[in-house]
């Protein structure tokens, strides 16, 4: 994409939700501390935290590759949490991001398996 239809991106953005999105960066799941920390916060992309897009707050993205990342709890679990996520997702999909996401189990006890599977959203000729 070049620069001017990437500048040209806008996503919608509740400003209602900038406070939370704050207290939320400051108390971070250790699942979300550990991404963060360990891999996200030196990304080769810059990738921000606890995001307000719409009427969401999603737990990472990254804008150069329109890419959403979420951890999930055990609130997640439950059959209306799942519902939740699917139509969660769907909306985020339809502003044209990718959302992946991920278990709290999987970033804490199988690391380098998340770290490779975001590296999978990188274009060609950039790992």
């Amino acid at each position: 994409m070049c620069d001017r239809q990437q500048k040209q991106f806008h996503l919608p953005y509740n400003s209602n939700l900038v406070s939370r999105a704050k207290e939320l960066r400051k108390t971070m799941t250790p699942a979300e501390k550990k991404l963060w920390s360990d891999y996200l916060k030196n990304f080769q992309f810059r990738v921000l935290r606890q995001r307000p897009i719409g009427n969401f707050i999603v737990d990472f993205y990254c804008a150069a590759l329109k890419l959403v990342i979420e951890v999930d709890g055990e609130s997640h679990y439950t059959e209306a949490g799942q519902a939740y996520d699917q139509e969660r997702s769907q909306i985020l999909e339809g502003y044209g991001l990718k959302v992946i996401r991920f278990t709290n189990d999987e970033v804490l006890h199988n690391f380098e398996a998340v770290c490779v599977r975001i590296s999978s959203e990188l274009p060609p000729n950039t790992t």
